[in-house]
Order: C-alpha cells, then sequence, then structure tokens
C-alpha cells in the first residue's frame, strides 16, 4: 500500500487529478441559481434544504419557475439509508434530472444520495463551511453503520456561494463547521495522494478558515469575515478531494455512524489528537500548516488546533458529545488500519479516542 508522503517537491514528480466544476462565488449570487441550472440543460430540479435554509430555497423555488420539481425540507446528518431511499423515490415520482441543495453537509450529502442511484445533476448552495460541496464522496448511514465511497456522479457541478447567507448562522454552529472544513485542510497534506498543490490549497485553505473563524468570533456578521470562511471551505473541500481521507476522517466517521455523534463537532475533539500523533512524521507538511494557522512553533500546531477550538466555543472532549468510556475500546477495536504517517494500531486509535474523550490538550 502507499506510503503517505510529507510534502514532496515537484521535483520529485507527483500525479494531480483536477475534478470538473463550476465556482460562482460572491454577496448576492443566490439570484443566480436559476440561471446555472437552466445553463446546465435542466429540465426539473428538485430543491433539498435544512431547515435553516428554507427563506433561500423559497428565494430559489420562485426563481425556477417551470423548472421547479419539487422540494424536500428538513434533512439528517449522515444520511441515514430511509431518508435517502424516500428522497430517491420522491426524485423518480416528480422526474426530476437536477437536485439543488441548500444548505450544510446534511442537505448536500441528501441531493448526493439521490444522484448517486437516480443519476442528473446536483447543484449545491452551502450555507455552513462542510466543503462537501467540493468533494465526489457520498456518504450513508444503515443501522448505526456508514458507508463512504467516491463517485463522480454525486460531484456537483455548479456551487454557488453566496456569503449572504451564512452571516446569521450562530457563532456555535458556525465554529464547529469551521472545525470540520479545518480538518479537510489538516488530512489533505499527508494522505498517500496528497502532492504539492493539495498541499498548497489546503495550507492557504486553513489560513483563509483560522483568519475568518477569528475575525467572526468578533463580528458575527462580517461579510468580509464570511467571505473568508466560504473561500476556505472551498478550498478545503478541494484538497480534500483530490487527496483523499485517512485515519482523522475514518475516525470521525466511525464515530459519526455508530454513536450518532454530531459529524462537525467530532473533528474538533479528535483532530488535534490525531495530529499530535502524526505531527512529527510531516514535520515538513506540519511547518507550514502551522504558519498557516499563525504559529512559528510546528510542535505546537495540536495545541494551537485546540486552544482555536476552544476559545471559539466548540467541544474539544468527545465525552461532552455523549460518547462513553466504554464505547471508546469498543471503537478502537472496531476500527480497520488505514494508511497514515504513523502505523496505525489498535493502541494508537485507543489513545488517540481517549485523550479526545477526556479533551486533554495535547
Amino acid at each position: 500500500m502507499p506510503r503517505p508522503v510529507d510534502a514532496a517537491p515537484p521535483g520529485a514528480g507527483f500525479v494531480h487529478t483536477f475534478l470538473p466544476g463550476r465556482v460562482v462565488f460572491g454577496a448576492g449570487t443566490l439570484a443566480q441559481v436559476a440561471a446555472e441550472v437552466e445553463a446546465l440543460g435542466v429540465r426539473r430540479a428538485l430543491v433539498v434544504a435544512t431547515n435553516s435554509a428554507r427563506a433561500a430555497a423559497d428565494v430559489v423555488e420562485a426563481q425556477l419557475g417551470d423548472l421547479f420539481a419539487g422540494r424536500i425540507d428538513g434533512v439528517a446528518q449522515h444520511v441515514p439509508t430511509e431518508v435517502a431511499d424516500q428522497a430517491r423515490t420522491t426524485a423518480r415520482e416528480t422526474d426530476a434530472d437536477a437536485v439543488i441543495a441548500i444548505g450544510g453537509g446534511s442537505a448536500i450529502g441528501l441531493a448526493k444520495a439521490i444522484a448517486l442511484t437516480a443519476g442528473g445533476a446536483v447543484v449545491a448552495v452551502p450555507t455552513t463551511y462542510a466543503g462537501s460541496e467540493m468533494t465526489p464522496v457520498w456518504g450513508e448511514t444503515t443501522a448505526g453503520r456508514k458507508s463512504t465511497g467516491t463517485d463522480l456522479r454525486v460531484l456537483p457541478q455548479v456551487v454557488v456561494y453566496d456569503p449572504m447567507l451564512s452571516r446569521g448562522l450562530p457563532l456555535k454552529v458556525t465554529a464547529a463547521s469551521v472545525a470540520n472544513a479545518i480538518a479537510h485542510c489538516v488530512e489533505a497534506v499527508w494522505t498517500p495522494k496528497a502532492d504539492p498543490i493539495t498541499e498548497l490549497t489546503a495550507v492557504e485553505g486553513l489560513r483563509a478558515l483560522s483568519t475568518g473563524l477569528r475575525d467572526v468570533l468578533l463580528a458575527p456578521d462580517d461579510l468580509d469575515a464570511r467571505s473568508n470562511l466560504l473561500y476556505g471551505a472551498c478550498l478545503a473541500g478541494s484538497a480534500l478531494a483530490t487527496a483523499g481521507t485517512g485515519l482523522h476522517h475514518k475516525l470521525c466517521h466511525l464515530l459519526g455512524g455508530t454513536y450518532n455523534l454530531p459529524h462537525a463537532e467530532t473533528h474538533a475533539a479528535v483532530l488535534p489528537q490525531v495530529v499530535r500523533a502524526n505531527a512529527a512524521a510531516v514535520p515538513q507538511a506540519t511547518a507550514r500548516l502551522a504558519a498557516a494557522l499563525g504559529t512559528e512553533e510546528p510542535s505546537g500546531l495540536a495545541a494551537q488546533l485546540f486552544d482555536l477550538y476552544q476559545a471559539a466555543g466548540v467541544a474539544t472532549s468527545l465525552r461532552d458529545l455523549g460518547l462513553t468510556e466504554a464505547q471508546v475500546a469498543e471503537a478502537a477495536a472496531a476500527f480497520k488500519p488505514t494508511d497514515n504517517p504513523v502505523p496505525v494500531t489498535e493502541d494508537l486509535v485507543r489513545e488517540i479516542l481517549t485523550r479526545a474523550w477526556s479533551g486533554t490538550r495535547p
């Protein structure tokens, strides 16, 4: 199996895949959604929206006119199979050949589930910073087990980023969502498929996200800060889409799918502990990430992430998210080894999860 690389220089050679897609970015771009859908040659568009994005969905529904096929309001995190199956049925019954997802990662995840089996284009209008709008990764949870995969059929063809839509996002939700995006950046520098382009994208994404988070904590409705966060989320998703996932994301998917932990907050609790375990094995990448975060001490990257999350009010303990100590041992035993800068053993996974459970500062 390939081993993760530590930012190999371009002279060493690399392979990078640029994914197709169109990004429309700027305040007020919600008004362009219908035109973007029409440009794709869509006949009937189904709208999927989170409860918090209903007002934006109303705007898009009115824009679509005769292109509007129907609407699904309210989604569930981790995309339960029963929810996905009902959405697929709705797509077939309304003869939809496109899905417009408006909201956070749960709405986009449900749109992807429809596209995976029912086909059709996906247009994403993210209102949080999950970054899944930039990836061909899908996920679905059946009987407490979350399955994930990669398929270009679920990659959104158009992504519309309108920072106006996230100005009212509560700080607690904002910070947790940014923690999710930061995890995309950090892990994208040390997977087996990481390369100089994904690293450059990930490092710039972390800079934008950390700067935007600090600014938005001071002024929650500042449009520049919200724009920075969406820009960072776009880069984070792009980096992850090409570099793939590793130990950190696989742990979070296991915890979320099996124990129904909140997806974004789980990233905040687990990431500093994974960084603590991996940092010494990838010194160049760690140094660049640390600099993007605003610290000159690469060895302190894990602690700086931990401190940033705490300052933003995000839970850094799995215990606070509802995981029991017994479930830590259960999850460690169930986890399957994956490529990682340091070998993944049950002892390593148990140590990471134990520290994440107690919220121990790295």
